[in-house]
């Protein structure tokens, strides 16, 4: 459905849905051949990684709960390490062991650091085996929504970038869900976020503080990329495009069309699923 890709971060992100079992057969396919083409020891880019297939979530979206999203990342992630020889790692809600829910936690030190200590007790996979080739290990698991939500900065001077980041992250005591990180893309500062709570927090409260502590370093925000899809009800609760477009403007989205808000693209795409009423218990 969605396809986003830069130099900088040396790391393309694909989006697509379907049914359960083919779904499961595509990842796999793309793994297999992530695997065969991509060789990280020439590999490298601003954002963490640790294999040529870095993260593979599956999220539930309409006739499915998470729980049986994360039997099938379970499922998925033993095909993946015993029929492609690759070490797994299993996160989120098919997590086995409770130190490997969270992504950054499993991700840390990256490929280069995982490569030296997959041998040691805590740092085994879940799947396959426990040694690090070219292409990596791959991260499988299965989560709710999140938006990937980057903005740039007029500046290059990346440490502000990063003094935000800092701020904004629920670790830190900022907004509920928001993991942050500073990076330099594109010659600018970026503020790079994930939302994994996107129900319980405003994108337009997050820019706007954003804006004003740019203000304050005196630079300004330059725009801002959403990687992946939104569901409509981030943006507005208000029905009528023209409102959405609108929203978009405000969080400084360049280029935005409404085919990045997730019910239009599962639509085109022939599937007709609400979201809009979706709450954070989901």
């Amino acid at each position: 459905m969605h396809q986003t890709a830069d130099p900088d971060h040396h790391r393309s992100v694909y989006t697509f849905a379907g049914e359960p079992e083919a779904v499961c057969e595509a990842a796999y396919r793309a793994v297999a051949v992530a695997a065969q083409h991509i060789d990280l020891t020439l590999h490298g880019g601003v954002h963490p990684r640790m294999g040529a297939t870095d993260v593979l979530p599956l999220v539930p979206l309409d006739g499915i709960t998470l729980s049986e999203c994360a039997t099938l990342a379970r499922q998925l992630g033993e095909r993946i390490g015993h029929e492609l020889s690759l070490p797994v790692y299993l996160y989120e809600a098919a997590a086995t062991r409770p130190e490997r829910i969270n992504l950054a936690d499993v991700r840390r030190g990256g490929y280069e650091i995982l490569r030296d200590n997959i041998t040691l007790p805590e740092r085994q996979p879940d799947f396959g085996p426990a040694h690090v080739g070219p292409a990596g290990a791959c991260i499988v698991g299965a989560r709710n929504l999140l938006i990937a939500f980057n903005v740039f900065l007029q500046t290059s001077d990346v440490t502000i970038a990063q003094d935000m980041a800092r701020r904004l992250r629920e670790a830190n005591g900022g907004y509920r869900g928001v993991k942050a990180l500073g990076l330099l893309v594109e010659g600018k500062a970026q503020v790079s976020m994930n939302i994994t709570r996107v129900w319980d927090v405003s994108l337009r409260n997050i820019v706007d503080d954003i804006q004003q502590q740019a203000q304050t370093a005196g630079t300004d925000i330059d725009h801002s990329e959403l990687i992946g899809l939104m569901p409509w009800r981030t943006l507005t609760h208000d029905s009528d495009e023209s409102a959405l477009i609108e929203a978009a403007q405000a969080l400084h989205l360049r280029d935005f069309t409404l085919n990045r808000v997730l019910e239009v693209a599962l639509r085109e795409a022939g599937y007709e699923v609400e979201i809009l009423g979706m709450s954070s218990e989901h």
